[in-house]
């Protein structure tokens, strides 16, 4: 049963970041039809990691600001749950940690052989899983054909993201 009442059709969400000059990152989650229209969108003021937070997380930061904090901010802001996520920035996959939904990042790297959490997809895109969620892979392919052939998984990241920079830019103008 899919997080949509069990239809046919997947709602696919997509998370995007942006950093937001000297005041740290914000977050938008577009959650879709299978077709690509807009069902939800929610996006975080900017957070910002004070100096003790940066000194003790140290290099795990930025995957656990975009991806638990940011990224799970969103996820339960959604009243319409998606049945997985698409992410751009590899670090996001962090959420996968902190949720039942699968997160799929798009590369366009070619998968290789001593990448076992990549799989091709059939937009010349390829699908990169959280390293420890390899079952989301066999999961997505058995819904994958609910998605139309033509559909471009990059193209509703762009609208986040573009809609992101608009959020701000209308912001920093107060």
């Amino acid at each position: 049963m899919s997080a949509n009442g069990g239809s046919e059709k997947l709602c696919p969400g997509f998370l995007a970041t942006l950093e937001v000059e000297g005041r740290g990152h914000v977050g938008g989650l577009l959650v879709t039809c299978h077709s690509g229209r807009p069902l939800e969108f929610q996006c975080t003021t900017p957070v910002k990691p004070d100096r003790t937070q940066t000194i003790l997380y140290g290099q795990i930061l930025k995957p656990w600001l975009l991806g638990e904090i940011i990224g799970g901010t969103l996820l339960e802001r959604v009243s319409i749950k998606p049945d997985f996520l698409v992410i751009r920035d590899p670090l996001l996959l962090e959420l996968r940690n902190h949720t039942d939904t699968p997160v799929v990042c798009l590369t366009d790297d070619p998968p290789s052989p001593e990448a076992p959490d990549e799989t091709s997809e059939p937009g010349r895109r390829n699908l990169r899983y959280h390293a420890a969620h390899q079952a989301d892979a066999e999961r997505l392919a058995s819904q994958m054909h609910l998605i139309p052939v033509q559909a471009d998984l990059q193209e509703p990241l762009d609208r986040v993201s573009a809609a992101l920079a608009e959020t701000v830019k209308t912001v920093l103008a107060r």
